[in-house]
């Protein structure tokens, strides 16, 4: 992939191949001259990481490393990784990786200066303002997927390890002040990886272009990352060393992030619960419920999926859209539902109250409830 950008929305990213090499310019532009880099322990021992802690090396930035992250980060790394972070004086974080290691990166900047425990920061409300938001530590962040779009955003998503629900922790200062999106970063993720995080961007997309907030220019962003993921996830399902499609699905991850401001909805709602307590994967679990949310939305977002459906080039209104997510999934070889996915033994009505408890629940189109969401989640099985 030759193309390479500079954009400031909605921060500062760096795109297009090879562009890792800037880690120590990032640094520098963030104000970070000790940074700590976060990541999950599957990427610690990998070339890619291995190689970035090397620039860092020799450009004087130390190799400091944190890498005890679960794929659904709790608190309890949370704790470990601030430990890490004050232990090594450090000034900063490259928060490195999927979604785990970029959500926990950030919440390990964010509360590296905080007094407060962290649940006193959960997105309701205002309380984002109880922070002390000049203690907030800089963050530059470099996904190595291309699905939860967490680099571009301002929040990040941790389990509660007592009650297992995923919590949102947000403040507008954990957006990351530069971000290195590197396509070639993305070129050893296993197949499966690839699909289920690809569908995690077209969930944030298909979600937020669904919302029934005003959000005009979140609309158009997510019909335009819906697009690119139909143009690009088979292509790098099915070859992994395809720069153009692994690029076009970080663009497309970053997009779905943006364009979620505008909300998301009962595909979230839903999985969120269900990856707290059954340990799936995030992404996969979205495509897993899509259809059922969609059968679900259905007298809502006729219209607006058939104005979608003709900017990709479906045919047949709302129900080609739907005939197309179908053969989507499963081109990707992603479960056809939960029970499938390995989910055993849910307790439905415990699912159902984590999911109208979650945020996400607000962006539905409809309105969810105690019993039409435990028809859907049933559904899903």
């Amino acid at each position: 992939m030759t193309v390479k950008a500079n954009w400031s929305y909605p921060t500062a990213i760096r795109f297009g191949a090879g562009r890792i090499s800037e880690i120590v310019d990032a640094c520098a532009a963030a104000g970070i001259e000790s940074p700590l880099l976060v990541t999950d322990k599957g990427l610690a021992g990998l070339p890619i990481t291995q190689g970035t802690l090397d620039l860092m090396d020799a450009a004087g930035l130390g190799r400091a490393i944190f890498s005890d992250v679960d794929p659904n980060p709790t608190e309890q790394n949370v704790d470990a990784g601030v430990r890490a972070y004050r232990d090594g004086g450090h000034d900063g974080v490259i928060a490195f990786g999927g979604g785990s290691g970029l959500d926990l990166g950030k919440v390990v900047a964010f509360m590296a200066g905080q007094t407060r425990p962290l649940w006193d920061f959960e997105d309701i409300g205002d309380w984002w303002t109880r922070a002390d938001a000049d203690a907030i530590a800089p963050i530059v962040a470099v996904p190595t997927t291309a699905g939860t779009g967490s680099e571009v955003g301002r929040a990040s998503v941790i389990t509660n390890s007592d009650t297992h629900e995923k919590k949102i922790i947000f403040h507008p200062k954990i957006l990351p002040t530069v971000v290195i999106c590197d396509p070639e970063l993305t070129v050893g993720m296993p197949p499966a990886i690839t699909a289920g995080t690809g569908m995690d961007a077209f969930a944030h997309c298909l979600e937020a272009f669904c919302s029934p907030h005003y959000h005009p220019m979140s609309q158009g962003i997510a019909l335009e990352g819906m697009r690119l993921v139909k143009d690009n996830l088979p292509r790098a399902y099915a070859d992994g060393a395809d720069l153009e499609a692994r690029g076009n699905m970080m663009s497309a991850a970053a997009m779905g992030a943006t364009a979620f401001q505008k909300g998301l909805g009962a595909i979230h709602a839903l999985s969120h619960p269900i990856g707290a307590v059954h340990h799936t994967h995030h992404g996969t679990t979205n495509a897993v419920v899509m259809l059922p949310v969609l059968d679900f939305n259905r007298p809502a977002v006729t219209e607006r999926l058939e104005m979608a459906a003709a900017y990709l080039g479906i045919s047949g209104g709302f129900d080609g859209f739907r005939d197309y997510v179908q053969l989507l999934i499963g081109s990707l070889s992603i479960p056809d539902n939960l029970t499938d996915l390995g989910v055993k033994d849910p307790d439905i009505d415990a699912l159902v109250e984590s999911a109208l408890r979650d945020p996400s629940v607000g962006g539905n189109p409809v309105e969810m409830t105690a019993e039409n969401t435990k028809a859907l989640l049933l559904a899903c099985f």
